[in-house]
């Protein structure tokens, strides 16, 4: 089986959890002998991963001129943006992002392709949706001159790259579908993402949702028939090298809860904030970590003075690779309190360290937990109880860690990829 592969990132450039879900599901295709060639925007110098073939679409020189151009824009007239676009990053983190990239990129630039190819909405989202529309018409060229059997598209920013890749090839499209625009913005959904969305899923033969909890707001939210869908739950790699940063356990008198993701909306971080002041006033020697970067990290640092709580709180910024299992090492308990959340793999890597976690009940990782504390994200004193409980009650806390690292045994890319297999092989 050939799979012609479309993403967004890929470790070791990450934005959020995608890259590393794309990174465990290629490697775990790979086990069962798919060929994959995975697509990305830009591939920055050599890095070799035995299991799939990376290709930057930044490396492939095509000529398109303006009545392609004008074609595409015809055929997707779904690209008129009227707001910031904001899947991972921050308008001004983007930026900054760019231009870093513009100073170190050492690869050939396509010169034919024009940047005003959209209306002159901000610096942000113009500039993300004409890399958009440069990627999509160059995955088209992919298409047309490479073999394989399936095409599979990761989220909405490569949805159109797949709906193109499947006109110019006439081969059957998966769309996977991580999280949707509500996930990340709540009621105040961008229209224009919505609509390439939904355009994606329309277009896809068959559609890939990361859990029951993300397939239920498919069809409710998009009027996709739940026939088209099929649920694969990610997992987790359950590598892990405590020796090898020389960290134990507990190593601080302080015990440490854990917040680590983006700080946005979508992750929950002020319920994180609310319920450290309620822990504060019940146990002792306790600090709080809030990793990550985000929107919304000046508001949680105002609501941290404002409650008093700065001698009790972290914030570490953004964390990567190594980074961020020694954090996971250190830690006491992981907290998850998404306001919506498809999946979420960060409570997996937390139990592959020995970390009890606490998650919200709206996400998609709560389906397949059996030994974690569930509760509604916007329930503080709930959550707070759940804290307080496993930071003094000792025995409760192993219990959860030995429980929960036995039902990893069961949650491997390996069987993941398995499922996604038989959804090639429905199309294939």
């Amino acid at each position: 089986m050939k799979v012609l592969m479309f993403g967004w990132e890929f470790p070791p450039h990450l934005s959020g959890g995608l890259g590393t879900a794309c990174f465990g599901l290629t490697k775990g295709l790979a086990h069962h002998n798919v060929d994959i060639t995975f697509v990305l925007p830009r591939l920055h110098g050599n890095v070799p991963h035995s299991h799939v073939k990376l290709l930057g679409a930044s490396r492939v020189r095509v000529h398109v001129g303006k009545r392609k151009i004008k074609a595409f824009k015809e055929r997707v007239k779904l690209l008129e943006i009227d707001s910031p676009i904001m899947p991972y990053l921050s308008g001004d983190e983007y930026q900054l992002l760019m231009a870093s990239l513009k100073r170190q990129e050492k690869v050939r630039q396509i010169e034919d392709l024009e940047d005003q190819l959209l209306p002159e909405l901000d610096n942000y989202g113009c500039n993300l949706m004409s890399e958009i529309v440069k990627y999509s018409l160059i995955a088209g060229t992919i298409a047309r001159n490479r073999n394989f059997d399936v095409i599979h598209a990761h989220d909405w920013m490569t949805f159109l790259a797949g709906m193109e890749a499947k006109k110019n090839s006439g081969k059957p499209l998966v769309v996977h579908v991580h999280s949707i625009e509500s996930d990340r913005s709540g009621e105040q959904v961008n229209k224009g993402i919505f609509d390439i969305e939904r355009a994606g899923m329309l277009a896809a033969d068959l559609i890939i949702a990361v859990s029951h909890y993300t397939k239920d707001n498919i069809v409710k939210r998009y009027g996709i028939p739940e026939s088209k869908i099929r649920v694969v739950h990610n997992a987790v790699s359950k590598e892990k090298r405590f020796s090898e940063f020389r960290i134990k356990k507990r190593v601080f008198k302080e015990k440490i809860v854990l917040f680590l993701g983006r700080i946005t909306y979508q992750k929950g971080p002020e319920y994180f904030v609310q319920a450290a002041r309620k822990v504060v006033d019940r146990v002792e020697n306790v600090r709080f970590v809030m990793a990550g970067a985000g929107d919304m990290f000046p508001r949680m640092v105002d609501q941290v003075a404002i409650l008093r709580l700065g001698e009790y709180f972290h914030f570490t910024g953004f964390l990567r690779g190594a980074d961020v299992e020694k954090m996971y090492a250190m830690s006491d308990v992981y907290v998850m309190p998404s306001v919506s959340e498809p999946f979420g793999i960060t409570p997996l890597e937390a139990m592959v360290h020995n970390v009890p976690v606490i998650v919200s009940k709206q996400s998609g990782i709560a389906e397949i937990l059996d030994h974690a504390i569930k509760v509604d994200f916007w329930d503080v004193d709930a959550l707070a109880d759940g804290i307080v409980r496993i930071l003094t009650d000792q025995g409760f806390a192993r219990r959860m860690a030995k429980e929960s690292g036995r039902q990893l045994n069961g949650i491997k890319w390996e069987l993941a990829a398995e499922k996604v297999l038989s959804v090639y092989n429905e199309l294939a």
